[in-house]
C-alpha cells in the first residue's frame, strides 16, 4: 500500500478498540446501586472555623482531599460567610448549584442546615460528622415551632428530620477523654482543670470523661488529694476573660488543664506559658503541634517551636480522618450508601489490641509517657480492658460533672460567659 492511503481495515480495528475501551470505562466503577464513582463529586463545608485550624475542619478536608486524589473524585470546599445556619444552608446549595452531590459537613453547627437543606435535595448523600441526636432534634423541633426540652432519647426524631439522604457519625468522646485524665494522673498530675467550650454534648462527654479516667486513675493509685476545676468558657474560642480565669486556676496550683473546644485553647495556653511546669491537654486531634506553634508565636523558627512541644500532656482524640475517609470509600467505591443513610452511628473502640485503629485514642508519638508511672503498653493495657467492658464509662450528661468523682474533689466553677 502507498503512503498516505486510507487504510480501511486498520481504521476499523482502531474505532472496535476504542469503542471497547470506552465501553470498559463506562462499566468500571460500578457500585451495587447501579452508579459509578465518576457519577460523584464530593464538597465539603466548614462549620464556624476553616480549613487551616488544625483541628476540626482542617483533618476533615485533608481526608476528602486525599479520597478525592485516590479515586479521581472532584473535591472542593465551600465556607460560608457567617456562622449563622443561613449561611451554611447557602453554602450547601451553592455547592449542589456546581454539580456536587455528596455534601460533608464536619461539625455540631450542622444541625439546623441538615433539617432545612436535605429534604430539599433527595438525590443528594449528606455525610455529617459530630451531628447527634439531640443537634437534629433541636433544629427540628424549633422549625415547627415546638419547644425542645434537651432530653432526645423522649424524642422521636422521624417525626422532626428527614434522615432519608443523611449520615451523621458521632463519637465516644467520654472514652478518650477518660484516657487523657487517666494518664494526666498516672504520669504525676494531681491539680487539673477542665475548660471546655461550650456545654454541647459532645464537649460534655470530653469532660465527664475526663473526670471519670482522673477518679479512676486516683483510686488505683489510693490518692485521696487529686483535685479538678471544672468550667465551661460559653464559646469555642479564647479571650482575656478567659485567660484570666485560667491564670488564676494555674497561679493557685493547676498543673494541667484539658483545653476542650475549638481554639479556646489559646487561654489555656497563654496562662501556662506564665506558669513554670504548667501543662495543658489538647482535644479533637493529636495538638501537641498546634499548641507548640501557638506558644511559640507567629515567625518563630522550629527550635522554638520544638522547645514548646513540653506543653502538651496527651490530646483526646476523635478518628476524624479515618472517619471521614472509610465512609467516603464505602458510600461512592463501594456503592453502599444503604448502609449509612437514614443511621446515626456512634464510632468508638473497634480494637483491643491496637490502639491506632481505635476511633477514639490518645497519641502514641506525642503523649508523655514515663516509665514506671504510664506507658505505652499501660495504655494498651487500659485501651484493652475498655474494650472488653472490664472499664466502664458512662455517657450519662444528665449527671453533673461531680457525680462521678467518688475519691477526687471536683469544683464545678459553672460558665464564664
Amino acid at each position: 500500500m502507498k503512503k498516505g492511503r486510507f487504510d480501511m481495515k486498520k481504521f476499523l480495528a482502531l474505532l472496535l478498540a476504542l469503542v471497547m475501551t470506552l465501553s470498559l470505562v463506562a462499566c468500571g466503577n460500578k457500585d451495587d446501586n447501579g452508579g459509578k464513582t465518576g457519577d460523584y463529586k464530593v464538597a465539603m463545608i466548614t462549620d464556624y472555623g476553616d480549613i487551616t485550624d488544625q483541628s476540626f475542619n482542617q483533618t476533615t478536608y485533608e481526608a476528602c482531599k486525599a479520597f478525592a486524589e485516590k479515586n479521581k473524585v472532584p473535591f472542593e470546599y465551600f465556607k460560608p460567610n457567617g456562622d449563622n445556619t443561613a449561611d451554611r444552608v447557602a453554602m450547601i446549595e451553592n455547592a449542589i448549584e456546581k454539580g456536587y452531590n455528596v455534601i460533608v459537613m464536619p461539625g455540631y453547627a450542622f444541625g439546623g442546615a441538615i433539617v432545612e437543606a436535605a429534604p430539599q435535595f433527595p438525590d443528594v448523600k449528606f455525610i455529617a460528622l459530630d451531628v447527634a441526636k439531640g443537634d437534629l432534634l433541636e433544629a427540628g423541633v424549633a422549625a415547627k415551632g415546638e419547644k425542645y426540652d434537651y432530653t432526645p432519647d423522649n424524642w422521636d426524631l422521624s417525626k422532626y428530620v428527614d434522615m432519608s439522604n443523611v449520615y451523621c457519625a458521632i463519637y465516644s468522646e467520654e472514652l478518650c477523654g477518660y484516657m487523657a485524665g487517666y494518664a494526666a494522673v498516672k504520669l504525676g498530675y494531681k491539680n487539673l482543670g477542665f475548660l471546655g467550650g461550650m456545654a454541647v454534648p459532645a464537649v460534655v462527654r470530653y469532660g465527664y470523661g475526663f473526670v471519670q479516667g482522673v477518679n479512676a486513675a486516683a483510686a488505683d493509685m489510693s490518692l485521696t488529694d487529686v483535685k479538678v476545676n471544672y468550667v465551661y468558657g460559653g464559646k469555642f474560642s479564647g479571650d482575656a476573660d478567659i485567660t484570666a480565669v485560667m491564670d488564676t486556676w494555674y497561679n493557685n496550683g493547676t498543673e494541667v488543664v484539658f483545653a476542650c473546644g475549638g481554639g479556646i485553647f489559646t487561654s489555656a495556653v497563654d496562662a501556662a506559658k506564665k506558669v513554670n511546669g504548667a501543662k495543658v491537654i489538647g482535644v479533637d486531634v493529636d495538638q501537641a503541634g498546634v499548641i507548640a506553634s501557638y506558644a511559640a508565636g507567629e515567625g518563630a523558627d522550629q527550635a522554638t517551636i520544638d522547645g514548646y512541644k513540653a506543653l502538651t500532656v496527651t490530646s483526646a482524640m476523635k478518628g476524624l480522618y479515618p472517619a471521614t475517609f472509610d465512609t467516603l470509600t464505602d458510600v461512592i467505591v463501594n456503592g453502599k450508601w444503604d448502609n449509612y443513610k437514614g443511621k446515626i452511628v456512634t464510632l468508638g473502640l473497634v480494637s483491643a489490641d491496637d490502639p491506632t485503629l481505635n476511633y477514639v485514642q490518645i497519641p502514641m508519638e506525642s503523649t508523655q509517657w514515663k516509665d514506671g508511672a504510664f506507658t505505652k503498653d499501660d495504655y494498651k493495657t487500659m485501651v484493652k480492658a475498655m474494650f472488653d467492658g472490664t472499664v466502664k464509662v458512662s455517657n450519662d450528661t444528665s449527671k453533673a460533672a461531680k457525680d462521678f468523682a467518688t475519691v477526687i474533689t471536683v469544683d464545678d466553677q459553672g460558665q464564664i460567659k
